[in-house]
């Protein structure tokens, strides 16, 4: 007898297959659809929050270390990390992807870019929602970070 299929979206594929979707989009559609050449004011503020955002991402993805999963679910082997950027949100690589993305945007010029990155930010907060409860089964610490911790951005959200 095979072994009962685990529900659709169990582990939460269906975010990462629309995170997935939504960063190709805002990569490639400047680059296939070129927009007018934004101010170089725009072309500045686009490029520092692509650097920030690229920084956040990749250092909190080390920071994570094994402990990181394309899936809002923790790894049965991990731990809570609360060091490092961390410290300062409870998810920093994702508000690190969309400071890149936004820069991104910003730095082409491009709306539509821009619309998927508020998109993106939009499937963030559901996803990191989602992701919380699942962090809250696993580490009875979580609740405790979670009071002390913001979400997105450092003592405001």
């Amino acid at each position: 007898m095979a072994s009962p299929r685990p529900p659709r979206n169990a582990r939460g594929e269906g975010y990462v297959a629309l995170q997935m979707l939504l960063l190709v989009g805002i990569a490639t559609l400047p680059l296939r659809r070129p927009a007018p050449r934004p101010p170089s004011a725009l072309r500045g503020a686009g490029a520092v929050l692509l650097g920030a955002g690229s920084a956040l991402a990749g250092w909190s993805a080390l920071r994570l270390g094994r402990n990181l999963t394309p899936l809002p679910v923790p790894r049965e082997d991990g731990h809570l990390v609360q060091t490092g950027p961390y410290a300062l949100a409870r998810h920093p690589l994702y508000g690190g992807l969309l400071l890149a993305s936004l820069g991104w945007a910003t730095r082409r010029g491009h709306a539509s870019a821009l619309g998927l990155s508020v998109l993106l930010a939009l499937l963030f907060e559901k996803k990191s929602r989602y992701e919380e409860t699942r962090l809250a089964e696993r580490f009875p610490e979580y609740p405790a970070y979670r009071r002390r911790v913001r979400r997105f951005i450092p003592w405001v959200y």
